[in-house]
């Protein structure tokens, strides 16, 4: 009877122990989710900010477009 009542003390604190210690872990999930989630909007801002630098003008209308886009040939050929 002693040893029974041995096995069951020890798995009772084996269990609470087991259901209290781990909290480390789940703040480590959630900083490492938190530190994806800055990167991704870091990412994001410098992809719009290069987007619109790399946007050509469209305030002013082009001086003259050319008809085609192949080169005119020479006169007398």
């Amino acid at each position: 009877m002693k040893k029974l009542f041995s096995i069951i003390v020890v798995a009772a604190l084996a269990t609470s122990f087991a259901s209290c210690g781990g909290s480390g872990d789940a703040e480590k999930v959630a900083a490492e989710a938190a530190r994806v989630a800055d990167s991704t909007r870091v990412a994001d801002s410098l992809a719009a900010a290069a987007a619109v630098v790399a946007a050509p003008d469209t305030t002013t209308a082009p001086a003259a477009a050319p008809a085609s886009t192949e080169a005119a040939a020479p006169a007398g050929h």
